[in-house]
């Protein structure tokens, strides 16, 4: 109840109107107050949404496309597409339109690895030939750390692909060639490389470990619990990708579908195919306990080896920069990243059906609107893979 003034005290006759009066003119005064703070907040995040517009420009019209998202406190604050996911038939990027994730896919197979110790079914120090006796006395040496953080000094598979070849590779061809090499780039532990190797390795570790496929571990022990439903291990002929994207590169002023590669069906290193809608979901999970304990989310996360990049360390399938972690993936025909800023609980994922341009950049200037000094420390480039246009499939038209 509001205090009295001294003339409503006074005044018997006219202090209860008086009173019922000064409520509703501050009660006015509150409410006009709301919708003033209401109207400030819609017109910043009118003017936030049309900045961001303006910086994915190069997506806008019949164009390969793009899906971008914003998270703050687990809340969506922005999510759009734009652009076509199918260029031929005419189908529209959405926010569920999944793309193939490439080296994003690299954080799953960490997370695979990381439940499977959890579980006590391998340790993080394992030999790697204590799982894959088929590899040749030059990695005896290497642990399964060592793979997850790029310093095992295999020998990348894609430069071992013989000539001419036209068939996709797999997982397993990878181990094939891998057991046919009996040497590495370095003594094992001693520099940073980073592998695509090592990841296509570590999903025949899950599989073995866990005595099922690497693509049935991860929708029945990551996708699934955690509402991911149309997220994928795609393998052709095995499993298909709703609301597909295919991928595109620029050839002068046209685009030319380049959507698979000869290296495409590994799934370890870059396989998955996701929707910045499911992306969202996952990452919300790590911020608990409901997929990957505390310990094990700190290991991920940790900083545990320099790369070559000055500003960037590695954990497991997540690079850390300052106060972000992230991870890009560059493949033929796709580029996409996720960039986190755990202690703001804030997030920006950009997934695209397109060589060029490269989004980190982009992402890091979208987190700017939000807080200044997001790209306070930035890595100095980006290192696309070995998978490139020297691997295009032959056949790549779409049906």
């Amino acid at each position: 109840m509001p205090r009295l003034t001294q003339m409503e005290r006074r005044s018997p006759r006219r202090g209860g109107a008086g009173v019922a009066l000064r409520l509703r003119a501050r009660a006015a005064a509150g409410l006009a107050l709301l919708l003033c703070t209401l109207t400030a907040c819609t017109r910043h995040a009118d003017a936030t949404a049309d900045a961001i517009d303006r910086l994915m420009s190069a997506y806008h019209g019949h164009v390969p496309g793009a899906s971008v998202l914003v998270l703050r406190d687990g809340a969506v604050v922005f999510r759009r597409a734009y652009g076509y996911a199918d260029l031929e038939h005419e189908v529209a990027a959405t926010p569920a339109t999944n793309y193939r994730l490439a080296s994003m896919t690299k954080q799953f197979t960490a997370a695979a690895i990381l439940l499977l110790a959890q579980d006590g079914r391998l340790t993080l120090d394992d030999p790697v030939r204590k799982w894959l006796p088929e590899l040749p006395e030059a990695a005896a040496p290497i642990s399964i750390r060592q793979l997850l953080t790029h310093v095992s000094g295999l020998i990348d598979y894609e430069d071992l692909i013989p000539a001419g070849t036209t068939r996709q590779v797999h997982d397993a061809d990878v181990l094939q060639l891998l057991a046919a090499e009996d040497r590495t780039y370095f003594r094992p532990g001693s520099q940073y490389r980073y592998s695509d190797s090592g990841y296509a390795l570590l999903s025949l570790i899950v599989a073995r470990a866990a005595h099922e496929s690497f693509a049935t571990f991860l929708r029945e022990h990551i996708f699934l619990p955690l509402g991911m439903r149309d997220t994928v291990a795609y393998e052709q002929g095995i499993s298909t990708v709703a609301d597909r994207a295919f991928g595109y590169s620029e050839q002068g002023s046209s685009w030319v579908r380049t959507d698979q590669s000869l290296t495409s069906a590994v799934l370890g290193d870059g396989g998955i195919y996701s929707s910045i809608d499911d992306l969202a979901r996952w990452d919300a999970a790590l911020y608990d306990s409901r997929l990957l304990h505390a310990t094990s989310l700190r290991q991920a996360f940790a900083p545990a080896v320099a790369t070559d990049d000055p500003n960037v360390r590695y954990g497991f399938g997540w690079r850390i920069t300052g106060a972000s972690v992230w991870h890009s993936g560059e493949t033929l025909g796709f580029r996409n990243v996720i960039v986190r800023f755990p202690a703001r609980r804030f997030t920006v994922i950009i997934l695209t059906n397109r060589n060029d341009p490269e989004p980190y950049g982009t992402a890091l200037a979208i987190a700017k609107l939000y807080f200044a000094d997001a790209d306070a420390v930035r890595a100095t480039q980006v290192v696309v893979g070995p998978d490139s246009g020297a691997h295009l499939l032959p056949d790549t038209k779409p049906r």
